[in-house]
């Protein structure tokens, strides 16, 4: 497996590298967001590994790059910004995971495996490949959400959330068991990360004058449907 990580600390990078050629993987290291976008866009990586605060480009911009290209390599954010806006922000620009610094290096080696294994957790895989909800309406496949003939793109991320609701629609899902659908049950991200990408896709969804269809049911979870 093939890593590329952009990080201009070298206290970081340094040991990082050492720790992750020893775990089997392969990395290629950059310390600007110019370098670490070449790079990315020209070699074949299985994870990129980004800061949010760059020289030159941000992480955010690789990552939006990336993403404009239609290129899916899994990011994972390091960073500082630990906040429900710099969450979404990361989010929307299609990273799939987000530590916030300082961070135990285990549990890093573990959102590593969780994203390499691209494997979701507990529930069956769906049997349908589209699902619908009132008005709308998920194509599994094609990552594409449609409410009243209008299309809406969603990351990987967004189309697993949307699809474990939908298929349990009228469920209270809890906080564990979200998370423990769309990462690795043992390293679940923070709270955060999980409202911020429920944030993002309500926006998405959401069409002036139609029903809200994803509710917070306080204290326990999400439920997608409704309401009577």
């Amino acid at each position: 497996m093939k890593i590329l990580l952009v990080d201009d600390e070298p206290a970081l990078t340094e040991p990082l590298s050492r720790l992750l050629t020893r775990e089997g993987y392969t990395v290629d290291v950059a310390t600007d967001g110019r370098v670490g976008s070449n790079l990315a866009i020209g070699s074949k990586y299985d994870l990129l590994i980004l800061d949010w605060m760059l020289p030159q480009l941000t992480g955010l911009q690789i990552c939006q790059q990336l993403r404009d290209r239609g290129d899916l390599t899994p990011v994972l954010f390091l960073t500082a910004k630990d906040t429900l806006d710099d969450l979404t922000i990361g989010l929307d620009a299609g990273a799939d995971d987000y530590l916030v610094k300082p961070f135990e290096l285990r549990e890093l080696l573990a959102r590593i495996r969780a994203l390499l294994r691209r494997v979701p957790s507990t529930d069956p895989p769906p049997t349908q490949s589209r699902l619908q909800v009132a008005d709308l309406e998920l194509d599994l496949d094609n990552q594409l959400a449609y409410i009243r003939g209008r299309s809406i793109e969603l990351s990987d991320k967004e189309t697993q959330l949307l699809g474990y609701l939908m298929q349990h629609a009228g469920q209270v899902l809890s906080h564990s068991q979200i998370q423990a659908y769309l990462w690795d049950r043992q390293t679940p991200p923070s709270s955060n990360v999980l409202a911020a990408l429920v944030r993002l896709l309500r926006r998405k969804i959401e069409v002036e004058g139609s029903p809200e269809l994803i509710h917070t049911v306080y204290g326990k979870g999400y439920r997608i449907g409704i309401k009577d």
